[in-house]
């Protein structure tokens, strides 16, 4: 229940779906004066929520910043690498369809490849409500082992279906494991939700950020003035997420 009630708040509090309510609003009330407000209200959200200047500047604040490689100075028993970067409803089946994220997987095998991490943990499911897939920690094991990882260091955890389900059963994985340290690796703008997470099931481990929206600040017409659909995205991003740490913490998960 708890699974369904999060996807569908994640599309209630999309913010074109938002826009579209307050300009449909805008149409349907006949009270001139609500009907400006609701109209000059949601043109203000579109400039606002379309600017890439703001979008960016208000995702620096959120995302965990990068950590260089040769900053690291200890090794890790573990990598636990989170999914939600594939579409696993595609066919054919016989490749991996990435999103936005892939480099999750890339930079891990690095991780791996430098030594940095022993063996990796890849935590995900399904994750889907309405629709079929595969699961996601099944299809990025096809990928690291393209990338030369060994089969014998990889380790499948394909039944959570959100990110407090991963914490768990992750917790439950290295119970049974001899481990000194863990290293949780995942996009920027998901990790404190997912350290938040697995702090609460008693996992209290380092991070490896990547995937991140943001940019260096441009101080141009274009990222100042000219509306951005990328911009759109980002918000998405921070309301989903803003959303989902309410919704934990509500519920006790963080």
């Amino acid at each position: 229940m708890f699974f369904l009630l999060s996807k569908t708040m994640s599309f209630l509090i999309k913010p074109l779906f938002l826009i579209m309510v307050g300009l449909v609003a805008a149409l349907l009330v006949k009270n001139q004066l609500w009907k400006r407000r609701l109209l000059l209200g949601s043109l203000l959200a579109l400039f606002m929520l379309s600017n890439d200047f703001i979008a960016n500047e208000v995702m620096r604040t959120w995302e965990i910043e990068v950590t260089p490689f040769e900053a690291i100075t200890k090794t890790y028993d573990y990598g636990i690498l989170l999914t939600g970067i594939t579409r696993n409803d595609l066919e054919p089946a016989d490749r991996v369809y990435f999103t936005h994220g892939a480099d999750r997987v890339v930079h891990t095998a690095e991780l791996y490849q430098r030594g940095i991490i022993g063996k990796i943990i890849v935590s995900g499911g399904v994750g889907r409500v309405l629709t079929e897939g595969r699961p996601e920690a099944d299809e990025l094991r096809k990928v690291l082992l393209l990338m030369g990882v060994s089969d014998e260091d990889i380790i499948i955890e394909n039944e959570s279906e959100n990110t407090r389900e991963s914490a768990v059963r992750v917790k439950q994985l290295l119970d049974n494991l001899e481990w000194n340290n863990a290293l949780l690796i995942t996009s920027a703008f998901h990790m404190r939700r997912s350290k938040a997470c697995f702090l609460n099931v008693g996992l209290n481990i380092d991070v490896f950020a990547t995937d991140f929206y943001t940019h260096p600040r441009h101080f141009t017409p274009e990222s100042l003035f000219i509306p951005s659909a990328d911009a759109l995205v980002v918000w998405h991003k921070l309301f989903k997420e803003w959303a989902g740490m309410i919704a934990y913490r509500l519920a006790g998960y963080i």
